[in-house]
């Protein structure tokens, strides 16, 4: 401008003010506002000089020019008609160097000024939120341009600029930011929310990321900054009651053993429950799970608990259907998301972390030690009941089953590097987990070692993202519930007039045998009971695990709203279990030799997972499209082959291997399976000012299960509406954010392996094929679910959050064995038919505020469902007979008197005896004429209760205080009821506290009236695990679930070389609220049926601990 101004006015006016070119301006501006002249040239080959004559003509201006200087420009041909004037004349000076300058009534041809050349560039960047969180579809604009940009699912973005342009960016719900380009071609912007609104980025299914305020699903993440302080090497358990509508069970296992995870209720009655396991967008079968139940006490660890917590960045929780319905087969039952940790654009960052944690049982029965060994009140006649006589302080040995338990130890070491350029990013980590259980010689380690590399290369257009993992996992004696093997039996009925002390040296040299054998003159009794301390170190069972994991993703951006993205991950597993049961181990365990027995199974598992995706992000007008299609494949197998038996009366007793092996006892054990499902898949998800969003995904699988069966193939649908509130109609204040959704979907849970060809199974035991099979199933259908959900989310005062969900789902086809009888051929019949109704409610309730130093988050998370059998087996035409099957009943297994019963409007958790002691025709126990009580168990069905909760609530809070920090968590179920067998035996043995105290009144009181001598009654009541209505108790808890305070030393006081944080925790502090004689909480087995009894169960842990990081 101030070019022209010199052009108009003499050179020695340089010095003149501003205000006067102000003023100059204005008026010409004026001027051209007056102005409203139209021109029309039409004419073929014109003179520029020519037609600047018309406009003259035309506007009644007048036209100064160099004629000199225009004269010889090239004739040029014009359609003018009506045109502005500032129009036509940019038309006659088009490509003749030469622009034009308005004043008053005079029209000015002057030169154009030659600008100085910039060229543009590419930038590029990445804009996050204040938890470094990436934020889709972010605005970019080049300031004084038309071009714009937007940022991708990772919050990357590209755009040409030149250096000295203003980009800035906006984004609804967060305050714009500025820059000015320099010669830097990176930026990583971070935008502040101005409302706190629930607009952050999530990870879905297939670790696709989408706007929170996109979803129309309950979706719930916990990242890095929010991940537990206390960790467990089973990461899984240290999330309980983080997320609503999520139940976390921890195994009685101890370290690294199984957790029972199930979203929104029990769907099936013989498919598993569980939640599927996702890492990086890619399902992970989740070998192991299980543990021993009745007899068998082994534990069980499982696939994911090999993950080390400390490479986690986030986890999401799919807990609705239609939130994982793009895993289509395997998301009836919601799913947990893992992203991992990746290298950052830094310099060479470094963190070792250590912690030491301590262990003690939490909740145990209540035992006695004041009376003796013995029977009907005599020291004689038994030598491993507590029956005798009450003992004075001189002969009480004042035992306590505490004393055999050790103080557990935990030990978890990790350090990880994280380095990286704008083009390469590195991460590295390792780990240790060491752990001694309560137990004696029982022994969890774990060693992980993970690498990650993302390279962006061909002008940042394609990413390789590569990564390997390679875990080293062995356990001893790692126990869980049952009679087998198991140091808790003994340990606890241990009879309270003998010396505990001497059965601790628990073997003695035999001098004819020349080996040492067990040591327990108390014997087996009814339990098969040895010396708790020769099971622990001469009843061994051992595991050890290899496994490797590799991956590797590329990315490609065709357009900078479209790109393609291939992944492929390969995990394999090699595990070993070995049990060795030493001579004079107790011969049911033995098959009767004296020997010893040893048995050894090698396991190979491997997961082969491939995909290739299409993904669109873009921007058109008003509407935002994000479409992701793709193929995947996916191989799962495991294969197992063991050995194991007796070892021979003249074989080498204790010396462990197969060929020592009695030749007609022994036997090989070979299994094995694989499983592949092909998959097309699609989701759409469109966006209307970002306000209003329709989302639809499809799948269709092709599983190998469904082999010989017709269809091959089937499609699991899902659709949702979301709607911001508060972009759509102006809120009242308080209201800063306000979204509902709505979804439906329809998937299914994996299918069930074998049904639809006959396989024969090899018995071991006749060393022969089994003759009989179960009847095929001609078309197997999935057991699919259907599910309805509707929802809001909200943030009112800005620092109050809410998100409530209600759900409605139907399973059905249910897939299981109805009991009904089959012709001679065969042995089972499966049908599918019947479903299973879950509804419930779940809702968070969150705060959080800053008042200068002292910050406070509290989070408040409830759930609740109702599990209902809606049908059974229902006008089901048997295929061999044709006959119309109805069946509203089905009996499940259970513990001595207790079953698990299916009723039609019952749920899959309901617990049922037919066993009571024999009472008159009013009800009154009968007492015969000895004074005794006799039992029946051949009763209707009598209903004992739900195992299921029906609410579970958990209050998290966090405190921060300059470099201080604290919090505490506590969790309450409400509801359900748990069985305990535990309980039972105490009784029968006569340790139990119960026991000494009707002893202590002279007898039982029943019937309100009469006495019944204590140890006859409790013959009666607890033998055989028990009448279970007497010993089922409410499984309502209250509990403190974790607490820890810690301080963060400053970086500056460690000469800006590092900063340290160091904390106390804690796990299960106190038991506030209990009835049940041991946790309600904790679970024997991951399998549906015996969830709630309690038989010898290892005892859940009080953990006590200290943590120490350190980040350079």
């Amino acid at each position: 401008m101030l070019q022209i101004y010199k052009f108009i006015v003499d050179k020695k006016t340089k010095g003149r003010s501003f205000m006067l070119f102000f003023c100059l301006m204005l008026a010409t501006t004026v001027s051209l506002a007056q102005n409203g002249a139209k021109i029309t040239i039409k004419k073929n080959s014109i003179s520029v000089i020519e037609a600047l004559k018309e406009v003259e003509k035309q506007s009644g201006m007048s036209v100064g020019y160099n004629d000199s200087q225009l004269k010889n420009k090239p004739a040029i041909t014009l359609n003018i008609e009506v045109a502005s004037l500032e129009n036509a004349l940019a038309q006659i000076l088009k490509g003749t160097g030469f622009t034009y300058q308005l004043k008053e009534k005079y029209i000015m041809i002057i030169p154009e000024q030659k600008k100085e050349s910039n060229p543009t560039k590419k930038i590029t960047g990445k804009v996050v939120d204040e938890n470094n969180d990436p934020l889709i579809g972010v605005n970019i604009k080049v300031e004084g341009t038309a071009a714009g940009s937007i940022t991708d699912i990772d919050g990357n973005f590209l755009i040409e600029a030149s250096t000295g342009n203003t980009l800035t960016f906006t984004y609804i719900g967060y305050t714009s930011e500025s820059i000015k380009v320099t010669n830097q071609n990176n930026y990583r912007i971070q935008l502040t929310a101005d409302t706190q609104q629930l607009s952050e980025v999530v990870v879905t299914a297939l670790g696709i990321k989408r706007e929170q305020k996109a979803l129309s699903y309950n979706v719930q993440q916990i990242g890095a900054d929010k991940m537990p302080e206390i960790k467990d090497a089973n990461f899984i358990n240290s999330l309980s009651g983080k997320a609503a509508g999520v139940v976390i069970n921890a195994s009685s296992s101890g370290v690294g053993g199984a957790s029972k995870v199930v979203m929104r209720g029990t769907k099936s009655i013989e498919q598993s429950s569980n939640a599927l396991y996702v890492i990086d967008g890619i399902p992970m079968y989740n070998f192991g799970g299980g543990g021993g139940t009745e007899f068998d006490s082994k534990g069980a660890t499982e696939a994911i608990a090999d993950i080390n917590p400390d490479d986690i960045e986030s986890i999401s929780f799919l807990t609705g259907a239609a939130a994982a319905a793009m895993y289509g087969s395997n998301a009836a039952n919601g799913a947990i998301v893992v992203t991992t940790k990746r290298g950052q654009i830094g310099k060479l960052s470094a963190t070792f972390s250590s912690s030491m944690e301590f262990m003690n049982p939490f909740v145990l029965p209540k035992f006695q030690n004041r009376y003796g060994t013995g029977t009907r009140g005599d020291a004689e006649g038994s030598p491993i009941l507590s029956w005798g006589p009450k003992l004075n302080p001189a002969n009480q040995t004042g035992y306590e089953p505490t004393d055999f338990f050790d103080t557990g130890a935990a030990y978890s070491n990790s350090i990880t590097l994280s380095t990286g350029t704008d083009k390469n990013q590195t991460f590295f980590s390792a780990a240790a987990v060491n752990s001694e259980g309560m137990i004696p010689n029982n022994r969890y380690n774990r060693y992980n070692f993970t690498f990650r590399n993302t390279t962006h290369f061909l002008n940042d257009k394609m990413k390789l993202d590569v990564g390997a993992s390679y875990i080293i996992q062995n356990d001893r004696n790692m126990t869980n519930q049952g009679v087998y093997s198991n140091p808790l039996v003994s340990a606890y009925l241990f009879p309270r007039g003998d010396d505990f002390s001497l059965v601790k040296a628990f073997e003695r040299y035999d001098e004819a045998r020349k080996i040492n054998v067990a040591y327990w003159p108390q014997g087996e009794g009814d339990l098969r009971m040895q010396n708790p301390y020769w099971i622990a170190y001469r009843n061994v069972r051992t595991n050890e695990k290899k496994r490797y994991m590799l991956n590797a993703g590329l990315t490609y951006d065709i357009l900078d709203w479209l790109n393609v993205s291939a992944r492929i991950r390969v995990d394999n597993t090699d595990n070993t279990y070995q049990q060795k049961l030493y001579a004079s181990t107790i011969s049911t365990l033995t098959e009767g030799s004296t020997q010893g027995h040893y048995t050894i199974q090698k396991v190979n598992e491997t997961q082969t997972y491939a995909d290739f995706m299409v993904n669109i992000n873009k921007r058109i007008d008003d509407f935002t499209v994000v479409v992701n299609a793709g193929t995947s494949l996916s191989d799962n197998s495991s294969d197992l082959l063991g050995y194991g038996g007796p070892i021979r009366d003249t074989g080498v007793p204790n010396v462990f291997n197969v060929f020592d092996l009695d030749n007609a006892k022994k036997r090989a054990t070979q299994e094995g399976w694989e499983e592949m499902t092909q998959s097309i898949f699609a989701s759409a998800e469109i966006g209307w000012k970002s306000m209003l969003y329709l989302t639809l995904t499809g799948r269709n699988d092709w599983a190998s299960q469904l082999k010989g069966s017709n269809p091959t193939s089937f499609f699991y649908p899902s659709v949702g509406l979301s709607a911001v509130i508060s972009e759509m109609v102006t809120l009242p204040k308080a209201i800063d954010y306000l979204k509902v959704r709505g979804s439906f979907s329809s998937v299914d849970t994996p299918y069930p392996r074998f049904l639809v060809q006959p396989t024969y199974s090899y018995d071991p035991t006749k060393q022969d094929w089994n003759a009989k099979t179960h009847y095929p199933i001609g078309k197997l259908k999935p057991e699919r679910t259907d599910s309805w959900e509707i929802g809001v989310d909200g943030t009112f005062f800005k620092d109050f959050k809410v998100s409530g969900s209600f759900y409605y789902a139907n399973t059905y086809n249910q897939t299981f064995d109805p009991k009904i009888t089959v012709s001679s051929g065969y042995s089972t019949l499966y049908v599918q038919t019947g479903y299973v109704r879950n509804l419930g409610v779940e809702g968070l309730l969150s705060y959080g505020h800053t008042w200068r130093d002292f910050g406070w988050n509290s989070n408040f998370t409830f759930s609740w469902n109702k599990n209902k059998i809606v049908e059974l087996v229902k006008d089901y035409v048997h295929p061999e007979t044709g006959e119309i099957v109805n069946k509203d009943r089905l009996e499940l297994k259970g513990l001595g008197y207790t079953k698990f019963i299916l009723k039609e409007g019952g749920t899959l958790g309901d617990l049922y005896t037919n066993a009571d002691f024999i009472r008159d025709d009013k009800g009154y126990i009968q007492i015969d004429k000895n004074g005794d009580v006799a039992k029946t168990d051949n009763l209707p069905d009598i209903k004992l209760g739900s195992v299921f909760p029906k609410a579970n609530l958990a209050w998290n809070n966090s405190f921060s205080y300059k470099g201080i920090y604290a919090g505490f968590q506590l969790s309450a179920r409400l509801g359900g009821i748990v069985y305990s067998a535990t309980q039972a035996a105490l009784d029968q043995y006569g340790v139990s506290e119960a026991s000494a105290a009707a002893r202590d009144r002279g007898g039982v009181l029943v019937n309100g009236r009469s006495w019944v001598n204590a140890q006859q009654y409790y013959e009666i009541v607890a033998t055989s695990s028990g009448l279970p209505q007497y010993y089922t108790y409410s499984a309502t808890n209250l509990r403190l679930q974790e607490a820890h305070i810690g301080y963060t030393i400053p970086r500056k006081w460690l000469g800006n070389i590092c900063d340290i944080n160091v904390s106390v925790v804690g796990r299960n502090l106190w038991m506030i609220y209990c009835k049940a004689p041991f946790d309600p909480e904790a679970i024997a087995t991951t399998n549906n049926f015996y969830q709630g009894i309690d038989y010898f169960m290892m005892p859940s842990t009080r953990n006590f601990g200290f943590n120490v990081k350190i980040n350079f």
